[in-house]
């Protein structure tokens, strides 16, 4: 099978690239799934016209204006080109679908830009170990990015900071991008002192997971505050963007020579980005808000736009 293709190279520094995905979590039958990506490729590659595409917000009923992208209007960086030209775009289904998956995102005009992730992989690439995922078989089937850490999976199974920096290194041994969830646990009322405790709770996370990284490896953390996960609104946007700030400006980030991108996630949704935009964000991780391709689609040309 011919690998999906790799994340473009990352740009320097200041010039990191806006990154846009979504996990199906358990929510798909393997028919959903089939059906989720050909829609959303549908869209990508014939874009709806402003009249047709999606426009509101299902939370609030808002309607928020977006680009046609056929004819190269609206790009972040103010020229023509795809969409996919502008940002990176992720899809991450269950483990049982991704190669069809794979091979569906790689019949679209041959090759497509889109990124098929996994949900989780092991810290070895292969051996005794019953029911778990090899992260070379993923890189080997077209995988290029891999969520690790999540709230649930630390909640549910015990996995701990130290197990995901192992499975980082993993994926980035095997030449994929590691996307690796951090956050904090509980809600602190106040704004200055819930951004005090979530960026000492979260820099913990980060600091070991990048420590089992090599400094040239990229990787992208998904910022997750655990009390926002399921909500019915995101966490406060001037919440995000302190502890984000604060994330990107220790030494722990700023010593890298690899790339590191942030994201947001938690309840996040069509019309969430553009005010995020100054905060350092770099893009967002959606669940099932994006669970219906259409928003999905919206939500990547919101990224790409603001």
């Amino acid at each position: 099978m011919t690998p999906s293709p790799p994340p473009p190279p990352a740009p320097g520094k200041g010039m990191r690239r806006r990154i846009v995905g979504v996990s199906t979590k358990m929510y798909f039958s393997a028919a959903r799934t089939e059906a989720f990506v050909q829609d959303l490729l549908g869209m990508l590659e014939s874009p709806p016209s402003s009249a047709d595409a999606p426009g509101s917000d299902p939370r609030s009923g808002s309607e928020t204006p977006h680009a046609d992208f056929r004819s190269g209007s609206g790009s972040a960086s103010g020229g023509g080109g795809n969409l996919l030209d502008l940002i990176d775009v992720f899809i991450i289904p269950d483990h049982i679908t991704l190669a069809g998956v794979v091979r569906q995102t790689e019949m679209v005009k041959g090759r497509s830009k889109v990124i098929v992730g996994a949900q989780d992989c092991y810290s070895e690439d292969a051996g005794a170990l019953t029911g778990e995922v090899s992260p070379a078989v993923l890189a080997e089937v077209g995988c290029g990015i891999v969520e690790l850490g999540h709230a649930e999976r630390r909640r549910l199974f015990g996995e701990t900071d130290a197990s995901t920096a192992a499975k980082a290194a993993a994926v980035a041994r095997n030449g994929m991008l590691p996307l690796v969830c951090v956050g904090e646990v509980a809600r602190v009322s106040t704004l200055e002192e819930g951004i005090d405790a979530a960026t000492k709770e979260v820099l913990g996370q980060v600091r070991c997971v990048l420590a089992a990284l090599p400094d040239d490896a990229d990787v992208v953390l998904a910022y997750e505050p655990v009390w926002a996960i399921g909500a019915s609104e995101p966490a406060p946007v001037e919440h995000v963007c302190g502890v984000v700030r604060r994330v990107r400006a220790s030494a722990a980030v700023q010593g890298r020579t690899g790339q590191t991108r942030i994201v947001y996630g938690g309840s996040a949704g069509p019309g969430l980005f553009a005010r995020l935009v100054g905060g350092e964000v770099d893009g967002l991780f959606l669940g099932r808000f994006a669970h219906d391709p259409a928003q999905f689609y919206r939500t990547i040309c919101e990224v790409a736009e603001a």
